[in-house]
């Protein structure tokens, strides 16, 4: 599928769904990305709510002016309509532009009240761990990230991302057994996310460049994670062999992935929560 259209439909649901939370009429129709998407939309709702005491920087609020000018500019937002030709073609064409006109629109005021709530809501809240009153903004932001991603490659990213900082929350939590293993699940699973984009994008182009990511991502991770075997808590320190297991397998997934392509071997049938499994090269080759 052209990802240019993929890109225009996600972003008219998207404005669809907050005019629809905002009260505007109900559209009839779903969409496979409506999961992500009202996610971001309740993330909108939730800035719009707790609007942040942080003010953005005036160069902050200049710089997003231009921005939001120059695309209105190049999407025709509020520019007069061109006259409608003639038959029935021509007769739809100003209720499809309009229809257009308006969902830029509104995808143009969200990213605006979005942009400058995030200013401050992200020095607020970057910081934040788990129980603390902002730690569930700071999830949502993340949301938010995965849902505007463009690719497979950069939500495997971002996911990387969210694992080394699930890790720094770890390392702050103390006398909290529960506390400690619920951010280490959460941390194995968006590596495991991380790792399944980023292996299949490479398998799917028989191309290792993805797997570099991963491998700068285990390097890191697998130092800080060792890290955590000091803490005098035994259940501690086995939760965290079960980490470093994972590490270990997914670091052994993109080696052999690596050896896959180099040898030619097509992209592999079989996969699991850490992307393709390939089968090992011939002796012969």
């Amino acid at each position: 599928m052209d990802s240019d259209l993929f890109s225009r439909r996600r972003a008219e649901r998207f404005a669809q769904l907050l005019d629809e939370a905002n009260g505007g009429r109900r559209h009839h129709v779903r969409s496979k990305a409506d999961g992500e998407l009202t996610a971001l939309v309740e993330v909108s709702r939730r800035l719009t709510a707790e609007g942040p005491d942080v003010e953005p920087r005036a160069e902050f609020r200049t710089g997003l002016r231009a921005m939001l000018v120059a695309t209105a500019e190049r999407e025709g937002i509020g520019t007069p309509a061109k006259p409608a030709t003639t038959g029935v073609r021509g007769a739809l064409l100003p209720a499809i532009t309009g229809r257009r006109a308006r969902a830029r629109g509104a995808i143009l005021v969200g990213v605006a009240a979005g942009a400058i709530a995030l200013s401050g809501i992200s020095a607020a809240s970057e910081n934040a761990l788990p129980g603390d009153a902002l730690y569930g903004m700071k999830r949502s932001t993340e949301r938010a990230q995965l849902a505007l991603a463009s690719s497979d490659i950069s939500r495997g990213q971002l996911f990387l991302d969210f694992a080394r900082t699930r890790l720094d929350e770890a390392a702050s939590v103390h006398g909290d057994q529960l506390g400690f293993s619920a951010v280490l699940d959460d941390m194995d699973a968006d590596t495991r996310q991380g790792v399944r984009l980023l292996t299949t994008v490479a398998a799917q182009r028989s191309d290792p460049a993805a797997l570099d990511a991963v491998d700068t991502f285990l390097a890191g991770q697998r130092r800080v994670v060792s890290g955590l075997l000091d803490r005098p808590d035994h259940a501690d320190r086995e939760r965290t062999r079960r980490s470093l297991a994972l590490l270990d397998a997914a670091g052994k997934r993109a080696d052999a992935l690596r050896e896959a392509i180099a040898c030619g071997l097509p992209a592999p049938q079989a996969s699991d929560a850490l992307g393709p499994a390939p089968a090992a090269c011939p002796a012969d080759r």
